[in-house]
């Protein structure tokens, strides 16, 4: 059985991003029919794309599980760091793939968040606790969610 507090930091990582919740669209959702060729699409030069969000918050998740686990993980899944690069031709398989990447480290952040201890969850090893790691990429789920649907909006 988890703790309150648990329940309360996985509650919050699933309506940022699949979860029905007050606050509207979550991150997985706000994907659902999005294209290769959308995906790809840029607003200007050397700004982000919606693939580019989804690479970014799928490599902060890899990243604050490490960091819970206390474990380098080996290497994100697609090379590069922070913004893996994009491929150069909008794919709809190659997207799909991304978007199932991020799905699998949503999944796998969760389940490291159930098992995480909730003695540990406020203490300070690193700048933040464990605690705030989790509510900040919950948080980080739906401030790109929110640049994801003005992209697309901006599409037309």
């Amino acid at each position: 059985m988890s703790s309150p507090a648990t329940r309360t930091l996985l509650a919050n990582l699933e309506q940022a991003f699949d979860a029905r919740a007050w606050h509207g669209t979550p991150l997985a959702r706000a994907l659902r029919g999005v294209r290769a060729k959308q995906a790809a699409w840029r607003p200007g030069p050397g700004r982000n794309s919606i693939w580019d969000l989804v690479l970014h918050t799928a490599y902060w998740k890899y990243i604050v599980r490490c960091r819970l686990t206390g474990d380098p993980g080996g290497a994100f899944p697609r090379p590069g760091a922070n913004f893996p690069a994009v491929p150069a031709l909008a794919d709809d398989r190659a997207f799909a793939k991304d978007v199932k990447l991020l799905r699998k480290q949503h999944n796998l952040l969760v389940a490291t968040v159930s098992r995480f201890p909730a003695a540990r969850l406020n203490r300070r090893g690193t700048r933040w606790s464990p605690m705030e790691e989790i509510l900040g990429i919950a948080a980080h789920d739906l401030y790109h969610c929110g640049q994801i649907q003005l992209l697309k909006v901006l599409q037309g």
